[in-house]
């Protein structure tokens, strides 16, 4: 929390009194970090919150050919795939205060290909997809997971038939995104006339055409809420469907289509669950700017995940420490810029009194030394 610039090996040494050496072996050794934020997350999240599980991966700029993980991954801020690593986090999101804390971190490792020859020509066939790993990585959080957790809120890269199956096998429900174009069928309602197959469907979904959705509310001025229950082509199941649609006036409307593989749940809280699934794109924004998550100076598997999760459980430790200052009936407002630049005047002003041999109790008793550790801060 008080080191300035990169959060790496050499850095780090010089705010403490242990050697480079020593930050390099203790990332050798095994801790279950999974274990850890378990019980963070249970004591900063009260118990009358909703919770979800946010799933998502983060691009890592590395180079070096002895890297692991090494190989091309889709870089969001680019557009485009770039060569270097990715990890897959799973955050628990406090969905009454918007706050999420991560659980685990896992490297996805480089996809390997098994050659199969045939008669006819050489073919390659995928042994083990990225979407494989991801679900191994759910299976191992599962244990480690709040009882309230029930829902796994993915974007729409995780909106795949082999996800949503592995999510369902852990009994868990799944939430994503659909594509704009998404096959989707009504299901037919009306009376069996005992002859023949009964009917499944009642049609084509036209995603233009609203007038079959059921209106669940107006979330502004020109944003309705829409829903219906529909049996989706690809996930192979019915689904509960959330459409958005933005009435732009004069132009083109457009709509976005959310979508929930429990029934039950109503469609506002689908929308709010979504809605606070982008709160672990803070986790990465933060690990990256203030701990240091894309700043690891290793390049074995053991190190990389060592560090990977001590960047993220470094956000859980200051979030939980502003939890438990945070008294007042509003909601907490968190900033890592802010907390960390508290961290380091704390750290400066009992470097000057210990090293001043000044009397602390003075001090610190000075109207003036809040301002002082208070400096730099972003104002509320």
């Amino acid at each position: 929390m008080i080191v300035c610039g990169r959060a790496n090996f050499t850095n780090l040494s010089r705010y403490s009194q242990l050697n480079e050496r020593t930050y390099r072996r203790q990332y050798q050794r095994s801790f279950n970090f999974m274990k850890f934020n378990e019980e963070l997350i249970r004591q900063a999240i009260p118990p009358q919150s909703q919770t979800i599980l946010a799933v998502d991966c983060s691009f890592i700029p590395k180079s070096g050919k002895h890297t692991y993980g090494l190989d091309y991954f889709y870089n969001g801020s680019a557009a485009h795939s770039e060569k270097g690593l990715e990890i897959s986090a799973m955050a628990v999101v406090d969905v009454t205060n918007n706050i999420s804390y991560s659980l685990s971190v896992q490297q996805t490792p480089v996809t390997q290909l098994v050659k199969t020859t045939s008669s006819s020509k050489k073919t390659e066939q995928l042994e083990m997809t990225r979407i494989n790993d991801y679900l191994t990585q759910l299976e191992a959080t599962c244990p480690y997971l709040p009882t309230s957790v029930r829902h796994v809120v993915t974007d729409g890269f995780y909106s795949k038939i082999k996800w949503v199956d592995g999510v369902k096998q852990l009994k868990l429900e799944a939430i994503g995104k659909l594509r704009r174009d998404a096959n989707l069928r009504y299901l037919y309602q009306g009376k069996y006339s005992r002859r023949g197959r009964p009917r499944k469907y009642a049609g084509k979904v036209d995603l233009s055409d609203y007038s079959n959705f059921e209106l669940v509310t107006q979330l502004a001025d020109d944003v309705n809420l829409y829903t219906a229950v529909v049996w989706s082509i690809s996930l192979k199941r019915p689904i509960r469907l959330v459409y958005l649609l933005k009435n732009s006036g004069s132009h083109a409307s457009s709509y976005a289509v959310l979508f929930s593989t429990d029934l039950e749940l109503d469609a506002y809280s689908i929308y709010l669950y979504y809605k606070a699934r982008f709160q672990i794109e803070f986790l990465f924004r933060d690990g990256k700017q203030f701990t240091g998550l894309a700043d690891c100076q290793a390049r074995d598997l053991t190190k990389l995940d060592f560090h990977f999760n001590s960047s993220l459980t470094a956000l859980n430790l200051a979030k939980l420490d502003a939890v438990g200052q945070h008294d007042c009936d509003t909601n907490l407002i968190f900033s890592m810029a802010s907390y960390k630049r508290r961290a380091l005047n704390y750290h400066l002003l009992e470097r000057f009194i210990q090293q001043l041999d000044l009397e602390p109790t003075l001090i610190k008793s000075h109207p003036n030394y809040h301002s002082l550790y208070d400096y730099g801060t972003i104002t509320a």
